[in-house]
């Protein structure tokens, strides 16, 4: 066992150092390459501000290693990426699908040999066959749920502050403004979710992107049935050249309406998620309470005869 994680250290060691020079060979090159263009009387200065950082250039090769990583290891079921719009949804826009199921094999790969190598070090039990299988599921399952997670939470919070951004929007459309103008006009008074949106769209309109555009690519990032609802309100609006101030009021009713309908569903199954905690959590604790004293006291006047 000794020789074996002797052996197996001795291989890490070299493929840790084979990786460095890999990741520091193209640096000394550059640096070589630098100093055969000193020696020619240019400055090097303002080249040498513009080269990438080590780490910049760590990070860039991992992120490719990691995206060829997750589109050799795409699969269905339980072997399924995240999808791009999860990963929108939760606000990880630098992200692809590919990245993200390479860093997840990566991890997961990284943690489970870490384990089996402590498993030939050391004694074979269970335990560590269990510690095993539970982390390969915790890091392999556990960003996705990470990400749909936050990408609920986010549309959430989004759909509660639509009421208010229809709201303004109203007021500004009312007093005279274009939609575009108006959107400009109040992105800047959210936070959250909802402003960060706001303002990618209109960063988008500022490249060039016309309004309907712009809005089918907040629609893709956001796919609730409020934002689809409002979507298509102002792109009608827009299409038919109507005023969209009489759409906006009905939409934030019916916006608060759903709202509601959501909040009064949650409720509901309020009571059936309550179930499972009592059953496996409350109930036993209850019965030892309460029936622990009497079968105590049973027993001892059954052994007492």
């Amino acid at each position: 066992m000794i020789l074996l994680f002797a052996i197996g250290t001795m291989l890490l060691g070299v493929a840790a150092a084979l990786v460095a020079r890999a990741l520091t060979l193209s640096r000394v090159r550059m640096a070589a390459h630098v100093q055969k263009i000193e020696a020619y009387g240019f400055s090097t200065t303002e080249m040498a501000d513009d080269l990438p950082t080590l780490a910049a250039r760590m990070k860039a090769r991992v992120t490719t290693l990691a995206e060829r990583i997750g589109r050799s290891t795409r699969g269905t079921g339980w072997r399924a990426p995240v999808t791009a719009q999860q990963l929108r949804g939760a606000g990880l826009y630098t992200i692809t699908p590919d990245i993200f199921q390479g860093y997840r094999v990566m991890l997961t790969g990284a943690l489970t040999t870490l384990i089996l190598l402590d498993m030939v070090a050391g004694s074979f039990s269970l335990n560590t066959v269990l510690l095993l299988f539970v982390s390969a599921a915790l890091t392999w399952f556990g960003p996705f749920q990470l990400v749909r997670s936050r990408a609920q939470r986010r549309m959430d919070k989004l759909d509660g502050a639509l009421p208010e951004l229809i709201d303004l929007l109203i007021a500004t459309i009312e007093a005279g403004l274009g939609f575009a103008g108006s959107l400009q006009l109040v992105a800047d008074r959210f936070d959250g979710p909802l402003g960060q949106e706001l303002r990618l769209t209109l960063r988008e309109q500022n490249m060039g992107l016309s309004t309907e555009r712009a809005l089918e690519n907040l629609l893709a990032r956001c796919e609730t049935p409020s934002m689809r609802a409002f979507v298509r309100a102002v792109s009608q609006g827009e299409s038919l050249g109507v005023s969209i101030g009489a759409m906006m009021r009905n939409l934030a009713s019916d916006t608060r309406k759903r709202r509601r309908q959501l909040a009064n569903e949650k409720v509901q199954k309020a009571p059936v998620k309550m179930l499972f905690p009592l059953v496996l959590m409350v109930f036993p604790a209850l019965l030892i309470v309460l029936l622990y004293p009497a079968g105590q006291q049973l027993l001892q006047q059954l052994g007492g005869h």
